[in-house]
């Protein structure tokens, strides 16, 4: 068995073999790579090289840089450990052929991975993903590789990358005070650079946590997400009375957002942020610009679109996916933490760029005694209560997530939460939105307005069941989380299968 490229690339632990991320599997990819850029008329082009702080990645690094500087091309090899986010803006701003980014994001510790961009500053995606390991495949032993020295450059290239995000602000207001974690990624020093860059000085850390640590010591995994990776953070929030907490994860490209609020400090759901954010972005952006999310995220940004005179694309999970959901892209994002806030620059998810626009929008509100909860309530008095929650079951055994996967298609169920449910198998699906998913949907004209919509899917980076859940209703908030609960409780189930 050997690596294949997943929702975000090559992902793996670190270790000896073809299932793991070590040398010769970087050798072998980036030669497979190469050939493929080649065989398509882009030999000889600029390829940036990236990466991260995790265990591995100066190795690999240097691997993937020599082989591609051997087969001819113009290597931009990054020499610091640098967020992701600043390999994608420098394929775009250098008019790279590709990207390589060594990194596993916010998988645990023991992993590593390797993202590539192509010519459009866009992830891999499908048919190129499969083309590339063909070519793989057909590379010899790693050893016989050719590999040529290649000396660090593009220093410029974070400046540049800074001075991109310091322009995105809308507002003059800078009175906010902001708590930030890097998680021991490598996003601290260039996120509090950003946020100077743009104007916020009142910054505080979580110090135990800023500097790049592969071992990820203070968190059992390193994902703003998982229960506990956001406590110090919180807690320093409360502390010094932040008006807003940022979470990066370890290579930045994503950011959670926590706020104070009646019962104290909570982090806000991807969602929540995302409907925010979308709605911050189209105030200023043209008449029928386009914003996107994906199927397993609220369908809250449809209705927002469409109150705004915006158009509205939804897609398969991924970025890869989201960055090309069509012209006029303003904005884009995943339920999974992830915001496109500048598709023009960075054609991805960057958490650095999140973190200045939410501060922006933070202090804009301030001025006017608000804060983003208040925005949120006023979304949701117009768009209707949306509430939703992400159940996710983690396993040691994969096949056990193919046979809930196979019992719930043989025997899908009817009802969920007491409403009655349609299922929809996305592997059936013609063309490009076909996927290893099942959706069940309530029917829209429910006695009392209120409608669920559940998508369970294998994730495509973890050895993990994830379960979507969203509660859509005109009555009360505490109606529709009481439908969560029950929703809560059934995926919970699954996971008693999955044992």
């Amino acid at each position: 068995m050997t690596l294949r490229f997943g929702t975000a690339g090559l992902r793996g632990p670190v270790g000896d073999g073809p299932d793991c991320m070590n040398v010769p599997v970087v050798v072998r990819t980036t030669a497979g790579l190469a050939a493929w850029l080649e065989a398509n008329g882009q030999g000889g082009g600029t390829v940036v090289v990236g990466r991260d702080a995790r265990t591995g990645s100066a190795e690999f690094h240097t691997a993937a840089a020599e082989v591609l500087a051997a087969a001819g091309f113009d290597v931009v090899a990054l020499g610091e450990p640098l967020p992701t986010p600043v390999t994608a803006f420098a394929v775009r701003a250098l008019g790279a052929v590709a990207g390589v980014q060594i990194t596993a994001s916010h998988n645990p510790a023991a992993d590593n991975g390797y993202k590539v961009y192509l010519a459009d500053g866009a992830q891999l995606a499908a048919p190129a993903d499969r083309e590339i390991e063909a070519a793989i495949d057909a590379v010899g032993a790693a050893a016989d590789v050719p590999r040529m020295p290649v000396a660090p450059s593009g220093d410029d290239l974070v400046d540049r990358y800074l001075a991109r995000v310091a322009s995105l602000p809308r507002s003059p207001h800078r009175g906010v005070r902001i708590a930030l974690t890097a998680l021991h990624g490598v996003g601290g020093e260039t996120a509090v650079a950003a946020l100077r860059a743009a104007g916020f000085d009142d910054i505080h850390v979580v110090a135990s946590q800023f500097a790049p640590d592969p071992a990820f010591p203070t968190v059992a995994f390193p994902n703003p997400e998982e229960p506990g990776a956001t406590d110090a953070l919180l807690t320093l929030a409360s502390e010094v009375d932040a008006d807003i907490a940022l979470a990066l994860d370890p290579d930045a490209d994503r950011c959670a957002v926590g706020v104070p609020g009646p019962q104290g400090w909570t982090m806000l759901r991807g969602d929540e942020t995302g409907v925010l954010l979308g709605d911050r972005i189209l105030a200023s952006s043209p008449p029928g610009s386009l914003v996107a999310t994906t199927i397993v995220s609220s369908t809250m940004l449809g209705r927002l679109a469409a109150a705004r005179g915006a158009r509205y694309a939804q897609t398969l999970t991924g970025f890869k996916w989201l960055a090309r959901a069509g012209d006029g892209l303003v904005y884009a994002y995943e339920e999974a933490i992830g915001h496109c806030v500048d598709p023009d620059a960075v054609r991805d998810k960057d958490g650095i760029a999140t973190a200045v626009v939410v501060a922006d929008y933070a202090a804009d509100l301030k001025q006017s005694g608000r804060t983003l909860l208040d925005a949120l309530d006023d979304l949701h008095r117009e768009l209707g209560v949306h509430v939703g929650d992400q159940v996710s079951i983690r396993v040691d055994d994969l096949q056990r997530i193919g046979a809930v996967m196979t019992r719930l298609r043989a025997d899908p169920p009817t009802t969920l939460a007491g409403l009655d449910v349609t299922a929809t198998d996305l592997a059936g699906s013609p063309g490009p939105m076909s996927t290893d998913a099942l959706v069940f949907v309530s029917r829209a004209d429910a006695p009392d307005g209120t409608t669920v919509r559940v998508v369970v899917r294998p994730s495509g980076t973890e050895p993990k069941l994830k379960v979507y859940l969203e509660v859509v209703t005109e009555r009360d908030r505490p109606t529709a989380e009481a439908t969560l609960d029950a929703l809560r409780g059934w995926a919970a189930s699954l996971g008693d299968e999955s044992s």
